[in-house]
């Protein structure tokens, strides 16, 4: 195998907790679900990199899509019924199954923070965890692609599920 291609391994951190069982029932984004609670377990092992963190209103959650079924590169995302690229849509079924997502960290109690505005499965591994900074997350002009159809209702905040209506 070449250098450059060789396999990477990683181990979890933690583990993500909800109330969501399955794909369908699943807010396909935290920005849609505002009263979606979760709980994220950091390993007892890395709770110290917790320090300081709960000064922080949103944190950027990284994990294993552990329910993901293998991959398409081209997929039918969930705000829409035509197909795009899997790099250009927010899909479980990508080649490395890797979710982020953006909540809100409601408190820290020991190695448990507690969140909302939250769009993952419960037993969900965590990966990692890096804080949610306005002047280094935000782009000014920043554009949403396919996603900037006026169809889509994204400003009114319209509420989905992952799964076919």
């Amino acid at each position: 195998m070449e250098k450059n291609r060789e396999e990477l391994t990683y181990r979890p951190i933690g583990i993500i907790h909800t109330g969501f069982r399955d794909k369908k029932e699943t807010p396909i984004q935290g920005v849609f679900a505002k009263d979606a609670k979760g709980e994220v377990e950091v390993f007892p092992e890395y709770a110290a990199g917790l320090k300081d963190i709960e000064d922080f209103s949103h944190i950027i959650l990284i994990y294993h899509f552990h329910l993901s079924d293998g991959y398409s590169l081209i997929s039918k995302p969930f705000l829409e019924g035509e197909q795009h690229g899997i790099f250009s849509i927010r899909h479980f079924n990508r080649p490395n199954p890797i979710g982020l997502s953006v909540v809100r960290l409601e408190s820290v109690i020991g190695n448990k923070l507690k969140i909302s505005e939250v769009d993952i499965i419960d037993g969900t591994m965590l990966l990692d965890i890096k804080p949610f900074v306005p002047q280094f997350d935000h782009r000014d002009n920043a554009k949403s692609g396919w996603l900037s159809n006026p169809h889509l209702d994204l400003v009114r905040g319209e509420s989905g599920k992952h799964g076919p209506e």
